[in-house]
């Protein structure tokens, strides 16, 4: 069950997409790269423009992630602004075109999206829980449209499960595995349509033995599908790798021990034209010599909880392990 794009909470309105519309037009003359979709064939040398834009797709973790690259280019000499677009079907062109020009994605999620986009909506899945099959497939199917996948660090965002502390403690869960052998009957709090996507009910069930006996519909990671298994209504919930709140409920992630989940690496993509030299590759790259998911974790944690500007703790961050 791919996480990307975010949670329908997290979209804003048919306006502000509008809007976002124009800021993109508004900004045409700052992308030189023509949209190279569907030429099949990429010749142009890679780029080193000095004024990029980073883009964010609008919601906690990508900001901090395209604040975090827009710092890192600042200090090796960019120019940079940030714009954020929370609408894929938007700001996946507006990369191709040049408009955007590096933007933080999640692999298989990003490969998935570009293959339905290039082989129709019915197009098996390429990613996977393998991270270099997922790669391969995402820069062949990158690479015709003018970008560029840089490579991964070792920060992912995938689903996961999650249950309360004192039921994986009374039961002696730590694995996905565990909960299995168990043969504790399991209600989950998901979205709904978590019944029939290969990665969760059906793969929990299929992959772990785990006894679902039926689906809560409160969402993935929402509040209120986390009060949910904190009282016990329900057993387990949905959630991400990154989520920043699992102990303010008294949750435990279980460990997705037979690889389940895609490989939602985390992935920088730029515009090949316009950032495709190495001194942006250089310089965005360096994030991966530190960044991790419990980093991320603690990052989301202190924007959505303590309330903290995205940019200060991507400041704090970056400073904190001598990139900056």
């Amino acid at each position: 069950m791919a996480r990307r794009p975010p949670p329908p909470a997290r979209r804003r309105p048919v306006l502000a997409l509008l809007l976002v519309l124009v800021v993109l037009a508004a900004v045409a003359g700052c992308g030189t790269g023509p949209s190279l979709e569907n030429r099949g064939e990429v010749d142009a040398p890679p780029g080193d423009s000095k004024h990029l834009t980073v883009g964010s797709a609008g919601f906690t973790e990508s900001d901090l992630l395209a604040q975090m690259y827009a710092l890192l280019l600042g200090r090796a000499g960019y120019g940079t602004r940030i714009l954020s677009v929370t609408n894929r079907e938007i700001y996946e062109p507006a990369l191709e075109s040049g408009r955007i020009d590096v933007v933080p994605e999640y692999a298989a999620t990003f490969a998935d999206w570009l293959n339905a986009k290039a082989n129709g909506p019915d197009a098996p899945p390429v990613g996977s829980p393998d991270l270099t099959a997922t790669m391969t497939a995402l820069r062949r199917l990158a690479t015709p449209r003018g970008l560029t996948v840089l490579d991964p660090g070792r920060a992912v965002d995938q689903n996961a499960f999650a249950v309360a502390r004192s039921y994986a403690a009374e039961h002696g869960l730590k694995t996905l595995s565990d909960l299995g052998r168990s043969g504790l009957p399991v209600r989950l709090a998901a979205g709904d349509e978590c019944v029939q996507r290969p990665y969760c009910e059906p793969g929990l069930k299929e992959t772990y033995g785990i006894d679902i006996t039926g689906i809560d519909p409160k969402g993935v990671g929402t509040t209120q599908a986390k009060q949910a298994v904190q009282s016990g209504r329900d057993q387990m919930v949905l959630t991400t790798t990154t989520d920043a709140t699992l102990d303010q409920f008294d949750l435990v992630l279980l460990d997705d021990d037979k690889h389940l989940q895609n490989a939602d690496y985390i992935v920088p993509v730029v515009n090949r034209a316009r950032a495709g030299a190495s001194g942006v590759t250089d310089a965005v790259g360096r994030l991966n010599t530190v960044l991790t998911t419990d980093d991320l974790a603690s990052m989301n944690e202190e924007v959505d909880s303590w309330r903290r500007l995205p940019e200060d703790v991507a400041r704090s961050y970056l400073t904190s392990k001598g990139l900056l």
